[in-house]
């Protein structure tokens, strides 16, 4: 018989997920991890497997709090298009208000991972892939109520606000001038007028 779980885990993956975000994948060890959620590498392991299991489960638990929190909450309380809106004006946001510069841990594990290891590029695709796509129901929501003009390819657009929200990221890391995260979202959006 299993013995029940001795920590929390909910707190142990945030532990995880700060460590991630702060010194990124590749510099962050298994023993870097254990001491930060405050449990022996061997309950690491068995709570979560490897590194590469627990940092599957981290970005789960991040797309979870940000993105797809941010998501509902638009999608239920704004017509489409204003929620694309109010969702790139967001990303500039908290990329303003961010101190440290950390930037967006899936941004980040973009850059850093996915060009090296297929399998966690593809966990990172699809947590892209869902703010893609709700970026194209935005689109064709608004084209469906007027507000967006019919003419535009919902998947293009969809695809190239997905790109603006990446650069933002990035670029905010480097610059964190409102000025210049503005400039790009705004012809991004001006898209979306008629």
């Amino acid at each position: 018989m299993a013995r029940p779980r001795e920590f929390d885990e909910a707190a142990a993956l945030d532990a995880a997920m700060e460590c991630f975000w702060g010194d990124g994948y590749e510099a962050t060890s298994v023993r870097d991890l254990a001491a930060r959620m405050g449990i022996a590498s061997t309950s690491l392991y068995n709570a979560f497997g490897d590194k590469r299991s627990l940092f599957c489960e981290v970005l789960r638990r991040y797309a979870d709090r940000s993105s797809r929190e941010r998501i509902a909450r638009l999608e239920s309380t704004l017509p489409p298009k204003q929620a694309v809106r109010a969702f790139l004006l967001e990303i500039v946001e908290r990329s303003l208000d961010d101190p440290e510069r950390r930037g967006c841990l899936l941004v980040n594990s973009a850059l850093e991972i996915a060009p090296h290891d297929p399998g966690l590029g593809a966990e990172i695709a699809d947590r892209l892939g869902e703010i893609e796509a709700f970026f194209r129901r935005g689109v064709a929501g608004g084209q469906t109520d007027g507000s967006v003009p019919p003419d535009r390819d919902a998947a293009d657009l969809a695809r190239l606000l997905l790109g603006v929200t990446l650069g933002v990221r990035v670029l905010a890391r480097a610059t964190p001038q409102r000025e210049l995260l503005e400039g790009v979202v705004r012809p991004a959006l001006a898209l979306l007028d008629w």
